[in-house]
């Protein structure tokens, strides 16, 4: 059994796919339970889809995709903040502004790419396949986005929840929603290595959604987050190595299957305490 276990990591590869998977799920869960309350699921799928130019560009001029996504992916976030901003464009129409446009810069580009078929892991990720380079630079965007996060913990605590109130103490919730969407941008980066630009956004939802039905506090969603990712990414090397499956795939089959246990079993909200719950009150 112990063998079982450890064969895997005997090969360099599938450690800096452990290493990538614990990056990429402790960056995902710190901003997880952000964005699931602000409803920005569907920015970070946007953001994700608005790599291509930058992933296409970075490919043609040989250089490390991981820059281009990032370059990319901040512009697309600074794009959907600056359209948004004053109420005067709806944020779910910039969102479709930036993600109907980058993308489909994104396909001219790759149209006058003669071979893409190396391009083809971005889509759904490949997390055997990250380098030691890469491996750096997601461990120091995970810093920035783990400092940013607790150097403006206050910050973005309160304009989350009550923005009226964030401006009476003088706070600008519109900086701070810059700046989550920076972190957002650079945290969808960080998870396309690990499950491609298809499967992003469960990693960025899926941890917080499953441990909010466990707690209500928010350094616990953060932590169980980052605990259900980590967990994930686990099981989608496991299931790569030994059955010869899609990691990327299995990370996010793993983080729905915690989900819908949670959903189901959680103490107090979960689906089966509640119909007990109410089975037991007819009985009085």
């Amino acid at each position: 059994m112990v063998e079982w276990l450890v064969e895997p990591f005997t090969y360099s590869f599938m450690v800096r796919g452990l290493l990538a998977g614990v990056l990429a799920g402790v960056g995902c869960a710190i901003l997880s339970a952000y964005i699931v309350w602000r409803g920005m699921a569907f920015v970070g799928d946007a953001i994700a889809h608005a790599i291509l130019p930058g992933i296409v560009i970075a490919f043609t001029q040989g250089i490390s995709l991981f820059i281009g996504a990032l370059v990319a992916a901040v512009l697309a976030a600074l794009g959907i903040g600056w359209l948004s901003r004053g109420g005067e464009v709806k944020e779910d129409t910039a969102i479709g502004v930036m993600f109907s446009g980058f993308f489909a810069l994104g396909i001219l580009l790759l149209s006058m790419v003669t071979s893409y078929q190396d391009l083809t892991h971005i889509l759904f990720g490949d997390i055997l396949g990250v380098s030691q380079a890469e491996l750096w630079m997601m461990l120091g965007v995970v810093a920035i986005v783990l400092f940013a996060v607790i150097a403006f913990y206050k910050e973005l605590l309160v304009t989350s929840f009550d923005p009226g109130h964030a401006v009476a103490i003088g706070l600008s919730p519109e900086m701070v929603r810059y700046g989550l969407l920076l972190l957002l941008a650079l945290t969808v980066v960080t998870a396309i290595q690990t499950v491609g630009v298809v499967l992003v956004i469960a990693l960025l939802v899926t941890p917080a959604a499953a441990a909010s039905l466990l707690t209500h506090r928010l350094p616990r969603i953060m932590a169980l987050g980052a605990v259900f990712a980590m967990l994930a990414a686990l099981v989608g090397l496991y299931a790569s190595y030994y059955a010869n499956i899609a990691s990327g795939a299995t990370i996010v089959l793993t983080l729905t299957g915690i989900f819908v246990l949670a959903f189901l079993f959680a103490p107090r909200r979960g689906l089966v305490w509640r119909g007990r719950a109410a089975r037991q009150k007819q009985a009085r």
